[in-house]
């Protein structure tokens, strides 16, 4: 019988690539292809948004993480990513919009200059290639419990490279739209499983499991150790969670091209704004419900470790779950959903990572701007590249034993405060120049780097002292921090540049032209 959850699994595939293409029409100019011409609604976009930063990181870690003493922290976090974007929404979005870009980085050039712009997305790529890497080798996790099921021992990089081929065909034709209609199907299929699963183990363990649960603080939301050492080094200690998540969403959200080319989709700015908003609320649904998962299977397994019941890691639980605790077909069912998440979480990188390529790198280092039937050409030869790359990176995390859904947001520590920092310098300090904005991102990079790999702080655990690394959320801030203040600095030593021409609109100014073409007295 378990058969029948393969065939689901493969005709799911199919169907969601064949969907996405249809939906998506012919691709006839490079702004279709990366913003599809700004005319998505504005709900699609807000759970493309939500597919995209969840995926298979939320949906096998976050339970794994609740089963293992983190209890609804996600939701913690959750609350500080909402209050973040309704900053983005009031502030960065309206520069994207009425700017007229179709990459968040064009406003770093109008601002600064190109070569600034072109080092913001260099950055941004590798960043996504290392980021994705890890997302990708997470989806191979269930399908390989799958087809251990059936005696085929596939390795997770013969599942990575399938992967990324059937996520390829759709993203190389179909482009933006068909990246945003397949995420927007994914995300109510995995989010129904989640349901479905809490259904299901609350008919298993019942009242008494829930009260075990409760008592065990296995639904515990907030918290509440405030000694400093706790705050710095836990993602979830209630400070982190409010603040630190609220500047790493800003981050995350208004300087990453891959969830500013979404909202960039949106017909209007007012569309833009209630999608990343939106995006917020039901990412805190999400998080709730997964991390409710995680408590139930506390109880449903009596609170055994993953090493007892025969796991590789805590990001196992809720696969195997899926596959032994689920009626046949419903189980298949959910892993498909599991795996459509994470190629609509790849098909989103590799459009942005072209569209970054496209509207930010070619005009930073070459002087002609290429005709549309180029670019377009360009867009899709620049996927096939980034999704070669992305599974090499991904097999290269396949070795990994750690929490999958931490070890992406450390990965974001190393470059988000640069890119945040980049654009609040070119907001808050007027004085400051493409040569301050230059060194102070370099330099921001640099600190980051050092931090992230080697400065620990000494936490006591049973008794014990043990150096741990500072929690993701604080490396946001401390970054922006840095920009600021070496860029500020700097600009100290020089006079105030002049206007540039190609200066964004006003605020109240209609939306900008098409911006995939160099800034005025740039080609």
């Amino acid at each position: 019988m378990r058969q029948l959850d393969l065939v689901v699994v493969i005709v799911y595939l199919i169907a969601i690539a064949v969907i996405g293409l249809r939906l998506a029409g012919r691709q006839r100019t490079a702004k279709s292809y990366f913003i599809g011409e700004g005319h998505m609604p504005w709900w699609t976009v807000a759970f493309s948004v939500v597919a995209t930063e969840t995926s298979v990181l939320t949906v096998i870690s976050v339970p794994g993480g609740a089963y293992s003493g983190q209890a609804f922290g996600n939701v913690e976090l959750a609350l500080g990513y909402v209050v973040g974007r309704v900053v983005v929404a009031g502030v960065l979005i309206p520069l994207y919009k009425r700017g007229g870009f179709v990459s968040a980085y064009q406003y770093l050039g109008d601002r600064f200059g190109l070569k600034l712009q072109g080092l913001a997305s260099v950055t941004f790529v590798f960043t996504r290639l290392l980021a994705e890497g890890v997302r990708l080798f997470a989806s191979a996790i269930p399908i390989k419990l799958l087809l251990d099921e059936f005696g085929v021992h596939a390795g997770y990089r013969l599942i990575i490279v399938v992967l990324t081929v059937i996520t390829v065909v759709y993203t190389y034709l179909g482009g933006i739209k068909a990246v945003i209609w397949t995420d927007a199907i994914q995300m109510f299929l995995y989010f129904g499983g989640a349901i479905l699963a809490i259904a299901v183990l609350s008919g298993h363990v019942g009242g008494a499991g829930f009260s075990d649960a409760l008592h065990a603080g296995q639904f515990r939301l907030f918290d509440t150790d405030f000694t400093p050492a706790h705050i710095l080094t836990s993602s979830f200690a209630l400070p982190t969670a409010i603040i630190g998540g609220a500047i790493f969403a800003m981050a995350s959200h208004g300087s990453d091209q891959l969830m500013v080319q979404r909202i960039l989709t949106t017909r209007t700015l007012r569309d833009g704004q209630k999608a990343m908003i939106a995006s917020g609320v039901f990412v805190t649904i999400q998080f709730a419900a997964f991390s409710l998962v995680g408590a139930l299977l506390w109880s449903y397994n009596k609170g055994r470790s993953f090493k007892d019941l025969g796991l590789a890691s805590s990001d196992n639980l809720y696969p195997n779950f899926i596959l032994h605790g689920l009626p046949v077909v419903i189980s298949g069912l959910l892993v498909a959903g599991i795996l459509g998440a994470a190629m609509g979480s790849l098909s989103a990188a590799l459009n942005s990572m072209s569209n970054s390529t496209v509207a930010d790198i070619i005009h930073s280092f070459f002087r002609r701007t290429p005709s549309d039937a180029a670019l377009l050409k360009l867009a899709r030869v620049m996927t096939l590249v980034w999704a070669a790359l992305m599974a090499v990176f991904a097999c290269a995390f396949s070795t990994s034993t750690g929490n999958v859904y931490l070890t992406g947001l450390a990965i974001a520590g190393y470059t988000y405060g640069a890119l945040l920092g980049a654009f609040l310098l070119g907001r808050l300090i007027r004085r400051a120049n493409e040569v301050d904005s230059i060194v102070a991102f370099l330099v921001t990079v640099a600190v980051m780097t050092y931090i992230v790999r080697w400065v620990k702080i000494d936490v006591t655990v049973a008794g014990a002292t043990v150096p741990t690394a500072i929690a993701a959320q604080w490396l946001v801030p401390i970054g922006v921090l840095v920009t600021l203040a070496v860029g500020g600095l700097m600009s100290l030593f020089h006079r105030a540049p002049q206007e540039r021409a190609a200066a964004v609109p006003a605020a109240g100014a209609g939306e900008g032209p098409d911006r995939l073409a160099a800034p005025a007295g740039r080609e």
